[in-house]
Formats: structure tokens, sequence, C-alpha cells
């Protein structure tokens, strides 16, 4: 009898496909693959100094250089602490400023904005040239004409002197008018002038129009808009410091810088503790508007 034997595998083929399954990846890596690294590589670089100051407010030493092993010492004596200083007097002076800045600054810029692109009337152009060119002088560089402006204001109106909240809210307001005018008017001028012309048809004013039509249109540009103020007014020192000079009165940035300022006594355990607190309400505001914001970014993407 004869035996038969198996016809061998064809090793080329399984070369191939091998060969064809590193191109593929190669090709990955090279058209979407690097862009995980590069993300991967940017969150970890945003990311250590957060969990380095996490690190540092959960240790009890109380300083920075202490805390270079992460999470080596876990306790809350830091935040346990903050209740014997004024933090939460200053966290609730922040919160007040920043929020009424950030909504006067959403109704002073549509309102400005909407007359810039709706209606057409004498000095409209001077008044966006000088909104162009007034963006281009940071509201830092005139702290001292603020200063001397609140000192003689407070001798006829106390309320808007130094020391005083309520200045220091005039004062962002009018320093984030122009930029965020500037930024309203071109997203008002991007929704047609066609919806204002049926409306009046219809019989509507320009107040209905502009509160009932326009501002729910725009509501995108009105998100990143009260939300880039309240970050700002919310983190700002400088003038803050310059304007508010009793303690009961200071903001969280103020605050927290006068904690560090003593070389010799600088306590940045509280420092950190107060920093990590502090940024929980700018997180919640921006998880809460980031609907707005992702809707306003591509709802130009596709038509219907």
């Amino acid at each position: 009898m004869s035996t038969r034997t198996a016809a061998p595998v064809a090793r080329p083929q399984r070369t191939t496909s091998t060969s064809g399954a590193r191109m593929s990846r190669r090709r990955w890596f090279a058209e979407v693959g690097w862009r995980h690294v590069v993300g991967l590589l940017a969150v970890v670089y945003a990311g250590f100094p957060i969990v380095y100051v996490i690190s540092a407010s959960l240790s009890e030493g109380g300083t920075l250089t202490g805390s270079n092993a992460l999470f080596a010492e876990i306790s809350t004596a830091n935040y346990a602490a903050l209740s014997d200083t004024l933090f939460w007097s200053w966290m609730v002076n922040t919160l007040v400023i920043a929020t009424v800045t950030g909504i006067g600054t959403v109704l002073m810029g549509a309102a400005a904005a909407y007359a810039m692109s709706r209606f057409r009337f004498t000095g409209r152009r001077a008044t966006l040239t000088s909104l162009l060119i007034i963006q281009m002088f940071p509201q830092m560089l005139a702290f001292v004409a603020i200063f001397l402006l609140l000192l003689g204001l407070g001798n006829v109106v106390p309320a808007l002197g130094l020391n005083s909240k309520l200045a220091l809210i005039c004062v962002y307001l009018g320093g984030a008018l122009g930029v965020n005018t500037f930024l309203m008017y071109g997203f008002f001028n991007t929704v047609p002038r066609e919806l204002d012309e049926a409306a009046k048809i219809d019989g509507a004013t320009h107040s209905q129009i502009y509160w009932t039509i326009i501002l729910r249109l725009v509501a995108p540009i009105l998100a990143v808009v009260g939300l880039l103020s309240f970050i700002s007014s919310f983190g700002e020192f400088l003038i803050a410091r310059v304007i508010l000079q009793s303690e009961a009165n200071w903001t969280i940035a103020v605050g927290l810088y006068g904690w560090v300022s003593a070389l010799l006594e600088a306590n940045w355990g509280l420092f950190a503790a107060g920093a990590v607190i502090s940024a929980v309400p700018v997180l919640a505001l921006f998880l809460f508007l980031q609907k707005y914001i992702v809707g306003g970014l591509t709802a130009g993407a596709v038509k219907g």
C-alpha cells in the first residue's frame, strides 16, 4: 500500500498577511496614532501640576518641597484649617464679583453688539474702530489711573470708591465691554436679517426681536463670553489687590497670595487646599456650559 502525505501549508500567504497587518498598523499610526500620543503627552503635561497641588494640599507638613513624593502623606488637616481663616468669606466675595461681572458683561455686550449689527447710525464705524484699538491695551496698564479715579470718586460717591466690591465690578465691566462687544458683533452678523424682517411683519418690536429671537440664536456666544468673563474676574489679582484694601473684602486670588507672600511664614499647605477648592466653581461652570460651547462650534457644520 502506498501512503499519501498531506500537502505542505503555503507559507507565503501567512507572510503576506502578516506584512499587510504591519503595513496597516504603520499607516494607522502615521495618520491617526501619533495624534493619540500627542494628546496623551498633553494630558500628562497639563495634569501633573494639578496632581502635585492636590498632593501638597493633603500633606500636613505645609510645604511644596515636601510633596515631591506624591501622596506620601494623606491628611485633611489643611482643609479643616480653612474654617479658621477668612477663606470662605473670600470665596463668597469672589463668587459674587465674578457672577455679577459675567452676567453684566453678557447683557451689556449683547445689547451693544445688537445695536452695532442691526442699526446704522452716525459714529458706528468710529465706535467699532475704537473698540478694536482698545483691545490692544490690557486693563492692567491703567491700574494707576483706576486707583486715582476711584480715590477721587470715593469722596463723592463712597460706594464707588476704594475698598468697594461694587467699584471693582464696574472696573471689570468696563474693561471687558470692548473685547466682548467686538466678539459678539461678529457672531450677531451671522444671524440672517430676514428673521428680523419676518418678525417685524408679524408685528414684533425691536425689544421682542432681541429678547425672544436673537438672544436664543446667539446662546453659544453668550455662554462663551459669560464663561470667559467669569474665569478672568475669578482669578484676577492686580486690580483686585489695588482696589480691595481691607482683608474682609479680598478675593480668592488676593487672599491666597497673602498666605504665601511672606517668605518665612509661607503656608503652602493652606494655599494648595484653597487653590483646589477655588477651582471647583470654575470647573463646574465649564462643564455646565460645555454643551452650549460645543453646540456653537458645530452648529455651522451641518446645513438644514
